[in-house]
């Protein structure tokens, strides 16, 4: 089974935390799921840099990484994935979607009002 390291950015701003929602993708199960923005970690890169670039080539988003909140490990029918999650900070409030479909800044007890991709509700329990 392929197994992916990748990291999210937990952006929390005026009460509000910055979610994304994926398009459709190879599997049903996380088509159209919101999600933490972020991505995968590339060879060389620390988890730092690869969040940093990752919001900036997926939502031309400059964030500031903070401290590292967790870890996650989920597995999927067809992957597995270990998550490192950041506290961040937006740098600036502009950012283009170009991978995403939409997106929403929810309160915490908004959280649970969108469909998350599975790996991303063990942030959620964290948050709420």
């Amino acid at each position: 089974m392929k197994h992916f390291h990748v990291v999210a950015a937990v952006i929390h701003k005026d009460g509000k935390y910055f979610c994304v929602q994926k398009g459709q993708t190879k599997y049903a199960y996380t088509s159209f799921r919101y999600e933490f923005p972020g991505g995968k970690i590339e060879e060389g890169e620390t988890s730092r840099q690869a969040l940093e670039r990752e919001l900036i080539e997926e939502l031309n988003y400059k964030i500031s990484v903070g401290e590292r909140i967790t870890t996650v490990e989920h597995t999927y029918p067809d992957f597995r994935i270990t998550m490192e999650v950041f506290r961040c900070e937006a740098i600036s409030d502009h950012f283009t979607l170009t991978e995403h479909v939409n997106y929403k800044w929810l309160t915490t007890s908004e959280l649970a009002s969108i469909p998350w991709a599975v790996a991303d509700e063990a942030i959620l329990r964290m948050l709420t």
